[in-house]
């Protein structure tokens, strides 16, 4: 694709001398290549450290599509099944109604807890089994599959434990062990950061996110799902005990990492793919378009991923996540053959 390189590094180059962006990736595929792998900026004003294309970025929820992409690839091989009650993976999960809920109505936000158990701390992050055990005693807010709203936190932990339970490895190893490295990635998409890379990601700093949170009513159920006390600020992100933490609601990543793993969600990629032709179709189908209770508007939804992005264009084929301060993964199959499936971070 000529000049597509040229063009976005200078659109980067333009957006960090403008004032509008400190430090940041931009990475592309197209049927199974890499397009684009732009970076511009800095990782860390403080010390002048340039970001460049292994710079690692905290990028908040967009990891969600990394935690559906570890589920996938073992539905894919038969090890979970979206239909099946994750009671079975989980026993304890069934506490109070909850042994209906299914592998797909947490992929889809539909499993009726949202919400995040009461007087959760960042502390609390790190303590897997605790949280675990906490979310496991939460009555769902509404029928499970009747009503549909963000699961913000939950959504990592729950898919994480089925994930814990059905291969016997937290979800950070099995994303090391069965995504990055079978791509060639493994140092660049985690879910907790190994000490020894801390130095490679970028620094978070305040921009406008604290603006647009403050503008939600008190009472909002977004922080039912996302307290203030745990939001996503430049504080928590730039910990080191938060960053090291196994949290897959969110992750942290390079661009072109997260892109190459939609890349094979979707397609082959040296030789890889991660999943089926058939389970790509199957995954990126709308499950549903309903308003969402916590995010309060329509938002369509698949397994694991929303839909119609604005930064895709709107396209409704087109399924990812997105992160609190802009970050963005995506993938656009039908266009594939037209233009590239861009991720951002």
């Amino acid at each position: 694709m000529p000049n597509v390189q040229e063009h976005v590094q200078r659109l980067l180059d333009d957006l960090v001398a403008s004032g509008r962006e400190t430090g940041v990736q931009v990475a592309a595929y197209l049927h199974g290549e890499s397009v684009v792998n732009a970076s511009a900026g800095l990782a860390d004003p403080r010390t002048d450290r340039p970001v460049d294309d292994r710079t690692l970025f905290n990028a908040w929820s967009t990891g969600k599509g990394l935690t559906s992409a570890v589920v996938h690839v073992l539905a894919d091989r038969g090890q979970l099944g979206y239909d099946t009650p994750i009671a079975k993976y989980w026993p304890e999960f069934a506490a109070h109604g909850k042994q209906g809920v299914t592998l797909a109505h947490v992929l889809t936000h539909t499993a009726g807890v949202p919400q995040a158990p009461a007087g959760t701390t960042p502390d609390d992050l790190r303590d897997w089994a605790g949280m675990c055990d906490r979310i496991a005693d939460l009555t769902p807010l509404w029928e499970p599959g009747t009503a549909t709203g963000y699961h913000a936190l939950t959504f990592g932990y729950i898919l994480g434990e089925i994930v814990r339970r059905v291969t016997g490895q937290p979800i950070a190893q099995v994303l090391r062990e069965q995504v990055g490295a079978p791509l060639g990635i493994a140092d660049e998409v985690f879910f907790g950061v190994p000490e020894r890379l801390l130095g490679h990601v970028a620094r978070l700093e305040e921009g406008n996110w604290s603006t647009v949170i403050d503008l939600r009513p008190a009472d909002s159920p977004f922080f039912q799902a996302a307290p203030k006390t745990i939001q996503t600020s430049a504080e928590l992100g730039n910990r080191t005990s938060y960053l090291t933490a196994d949290v897959p609601c969110s992750g942290t990543m390079t661009a072109a990492g997260i892109a190459r793993v939609f890349a094979a969600l979707t397609g082959e990629v040296d030789g890889v793919r991660l999943i089926s032709p058939e389970r790509t179709a199957l995954i990126a189908a709308q499950v549903t378009a309903d308003t969402d209770r916590v995010l309060g508007a329509p938002i369509p939804k698949c397994l694991g991923f929303f839909l119609g992005l604005p930064e895709a264009g709107g396209r409704r084929e087109a399924f990812g996540s997105k992160g609190s301060g802009g970050s963005v993964a995506f993938a656009d199959p039908p266009t594939a053959s037209r233009s590239p499936s861009p991720t951002t971070a």
